[in-house]
């Protein structure tokens, strides 16, 4: 049976075996594994998964049609939720250490791994995601300081989670074509990471420090602290810099002083 990929939803199928067959290794799925895959289309990638004998495994898909389809092409081996991954509740699967996979729609990847980055211990919530994204976004997600791309997606991203670029996938691997590369990217959740009471405080002050990303960063530290000065001073920053040149562990530390002030 044939689909047409609709445009609203951001459908593009991957159908390229030796892509899907690096997702797999990557993966490294044992028979102890419940694995959860996010849009799964027409479920070539399933398919592989299935091979692997997880213990089991779960398919968040929005496209009713495309959610029977997965349902008669392989009964009682999955379980399909016909839900947005945006609004399916993960409360269930707290604690089980998932495996997800996902070729996430562009229009919405960041919102989704954003919600994923929020769930608390992380860690026993999922051991890896296997997450497919635009390659613009990706270069985000694993931007270093000091460089044009740097800035709140990959201070977020590896707050909780080591990323780990895998390639990147030429748009031919997928049907229809999409006009822009991807690339393929993997997240281990840490197990020690820099506690903070509100991931949303993190993302407010990101969004302070980078919405003018092109200003020094004693606008924004002003905006956030009355006393900015001495805070500069005692996180040994020099006012002249860019949002671009602070470090991950800085912003973290900017964030854990304004959660203080804000108690």
């Amino acid at each position: 049976m044939s689909f047409k990929p609709k445009r609203s939803l951001g459908q593009n199928f991957l159908y390229d075996q030796k892509i899907i067959n690096l997702i797999i290794k990557v993966g490294n799925i044992n028979s102890q594994d419940t694995v959860l895959e996010v849009g799964p289309g027409t479920g070539n990638l399933t398919k592989k998964i299935l091979e692997q004998a997880p213990k089991n495994i779960i398919l968040v898909e929005k496209d009713t049609m495309l959610s029977d389809h997965l349902n008669k092409k392989f009964g009682d081996r999955i379980k399909v939720f016909n839900q947005d991954m945006m609004k399916f509740s993960y409360k269930n699967y707290y604690g089980k250490k998932l495996v997800i996979f996902g070729n996430l729609p562009y229009n919405i990847s960041t919102q989704i791994l954003v919600k994923w980055i929020k769930i608390k211990e992380l860690d026993k919530f999922c051991k890896k995601f296997v997450l497919m994204f635009q390659k613009e976004v990706a270069d985000r997600i694993v931007a270093q300081t000091n460089s044009k791309k740097y800035g709140r997606l990959s201070i977020l991203s590896n707050w909780k989670m080591k990323v780990e670029k895998i390639t990147d996938i030429d748009p031919n691997s997928f049907k229809p074509m999409p006009k822009v590369k991807s690339t393929l990217l993997v997240f281990s959740p840490k197990k020690k990471f820099f506690e903070l009471n509100d991931p949303k405080n993190l993302e407010f002050v990101t969004n302070i420090f980078f919405s003018q990303r092109r200003k020094m960063i004693k606008k924004p530290l002003k905006f956030l602290f009355k006393n900015f000065e001495e805070m500069a001073k005692k996180l040994c920053l020099d006012l002249n810099l860019r949002p671009q040149n602070l470090d991950n562990a800085t912003y973290y530390k900017i964030c854990k002083i304004y959660e203080s002030l804000i108690k």
